[in-house]
């Protein structure tokens, strides 16, 4: 896609908006020069920021309004009383064909409550899910669902696996990802009875080939296949459990190289390599989740992340455009079934089976 597109932003969203929204947008700017911007906010904060960037001004429109959503609102109250905040004007661009897309670095729940009413989801998709990256031994894989929905029901989590595997193809890349399904153990007779009717419909569908099967919570990090797939409830935890970790073992390296001379000597000597560990594992570089099976490309930034982070939301939002991300959810969705219908037994034969 090369002609140039709009990407809207919640200005008002995030720990350090509005100045962390527009100094992203001027990064992103440069890595993706096809991109126009709106900013939705209060724009008296926003354009003496913008005046600072005179490339990215250029192509930039702002949509005022002083309302903004609080980062502690509950979803069905933003809803309600958020019809003229940044967020929702910000999505009701997408809705309405001016913009390609939505980011923003706000209240969750809002964004997908409003999202969720705004833009509806696509066809043969019940629930939209949250999905994201993880790093891993082999490089990055993609997990869903982060949170979105608590419960999910078979047929949830194989949209997911449909959704996952188109996620991982257009934004990291891989031409055959693998798929697992996030499980208490490997054995098939594991797990309740959602996670294993879904792993027979996996089986029987047109991602049969790539489906590993049930994998555990040490596979994530090892990387053992590309796309995990779980309900929101697990997958939050385990998201949650992940960034915990990580932040322990930080800390636990910055006291131990503290812990004498000869150790703070040994940091000096290794200062290239953490640096290297230190950006292989910048959680910057994997900012922005996607609230996948909507009728229009919206990406969730972590509310506390910089100007480096939040542009990598926007590179996200940007590739999923780019490569026409929902048309392909819905051939793929069309193939799954095909591939569901042509496994199932036809009436006659269902017919001959009972008699």
């Amino acid at each position: 896609m090369s002609e140039r597109f709009c990407i809207a932003l919640d200005a008002m969203g995030g720990d350090h908006a509005p100045d962390m929204v527009v100094a992203g947008a001027d990064i992103a700017r440069e890595r993706c020069p096809n991109v126009d911007y709106l900013f939705v906010g209060d724009e008296e904060r926003i354009r003496p920021l913008l005046a600072r960037y005179p490339a990215l001004a250029a192509v930039s429109t702002v949509r005022h309004t002083p309302d903004a959503i609080a980062g502690d609102a509950k979803p069905s109250v933003a809803l309600r009383a958020g019809r003229t905040s940044s967020m929702r004007l910000a999505i009701d661009a997408v809705a309405s064909g001016e913009a390609a897309c939505v980011v923003s670095a706000g209240n969750t729940g809002a964004l997908m409550a409003m999202a969720k009413f705004v833009l509806k989801t696509l066809p043969g998709i019940d629930r939209p899910a949250i999905a994201s990256f993880f790093p891993t031994l082999r490089g990055e894989s993609v997990m869903l669902d982060l949170g979105a929905n608590l419960e999910c029901d078979a047929d949830n989590l194989v949209q997911f696996a449909v959704m996952g595997t188109v996620f991982s193809r257009t934004v990291l890349g891989l031409l055959e990802p693998t798929v697992g399904l996030l499980n208490v153990g490997s054995e098939e007779q594991k797990g309740h009875e959602s996670i294993r009717q879904a792993a027979s419909a996996l089986r029987a569908s047109a991602l049969a080939k790539n489906f590993r099967g049930f994998v555990e919570g040490n596979d994530i990090a090892a990387g053992s296949v590309d796309v995990i797939v779980t309900d929101g409830f697990s997958g939050n935890i385990a998201l949650k459990t992940a960034e915990g970790t990580a932040k322990l073992y930080a800390e636990f390296l910055k006291r131990t190289f503290k812990s004498s001379l000869l150790a703070k000597l040994g940091y000096l000597l290794a200062h290239g390599a953490f640096q290297k560990l230190r950006l292989r594992t910048d959680p910057r570089r994997y900012n922005g989740a996607m609230f996948l099976g909507l009728r229009g490309v919206c990406v969730k930034s972590h509310g506390g992340t910089d100007a480096l982070g939040f542009a990598n939301a926007i590179g996200v939002a940007g590739d999923l455009v780019v490569h026409g991300f929902n048309e392909k959810i819905r051939d793929e969705l069309a193939r799954l079934q095909a591939a569901l219908e042509a496994a199932a037994p036809s009436p006659e034969a269902t017919e001959a089976a009972a008699v």
